[in-house]
């Protein structure tokens, strides 16, 4: 099955994968704690707005609670910024998403997104028909097609003694829907957040 891109977020850990049949030469690079999604050097060139993008970024609010923000688009960048002035995940992940809206391409793709929190996680997604954010206290999935409304996920890296950002990265880089191309993983405690990526799809 072809779900797109999606996020799993639960409390502690998340994650975000890249699959695309239209741009599968892509990659996650890290890029002074910020992962982006972009073309690698072979891919063939594009103005889609759409193809490159910060798909996760570690976060303090004003009171230091370190967050992780994970999502497939330009979304990412204010829902970071909302949480960095203090907005609850909520309002954070609300406000950019309805303000941007789903993608204007030809599949009117949805835009989606997590916050992951050492003890919480609160899931987006804004599609043409509506606007759904929802704290969740379990693995959950949203997608870009099929799956566009969160659901629970088996998720084995959150059930990990230590959870790890790059199991979770590789986790749903080999998680069984058609055409992966990169993933990224992200892991919060009290000590902050950790980043994680993986490019090595099959």
């Amino acid at each position: 099955m072809y779900v797109g891109r999606f996020v799993v977020v639960a409390p502690g850990i998340g994650a975000y994968r890249v699959s695309s049949r239209s741009f599968p030469n892509r990659r996650v690079t890290d890029r002074d704690g910020t992962l982006t999604v972009g073309p690698t050097p072979d891919a063939p060139e594009t103005d889609n707005p759409y193809v490159s993008y910060n798909c996760a970024r570690a976060v303090r609010t004003p009171t230091d609670e370190p967050l992780a923000v994970v999502g497939n688009g330009s979304h990412v960048d204010p829902i970071a910024e909302k949480l960095e002035l203090g907005y609850p995940a909520r309002d954070a992940l609300a406000t950019p998403l309805l303000a941007l809206d789903f993608e204007k391409d030809d599949y009117d793709t949805p835009r989606i997104a997590g916050v992951v929190g050492a003890e919480t996680a609160t899931i987006g997604v804004v599609r043409r028909d509506g606007l759904v954010v929802e704290a969740v206290d379990e693995p959950t999935i949203v997608a870009t097609y099929e799956t566009d409304s969160p659901e629970p996920y088996a998720f084995a890296a959150a059930d990990a003694e230590t959870p790890d950002a790059a199991a979770a990265a590789t986790e749903l880089l080999g998680a069984d829907f058609e055409h992966p191309v990169c993933a990224a993983g992200a892991t919060v405690d009290d000590g902050g957040v950790t980043l994680a990526f993986d490019n090595d799809a099959e």
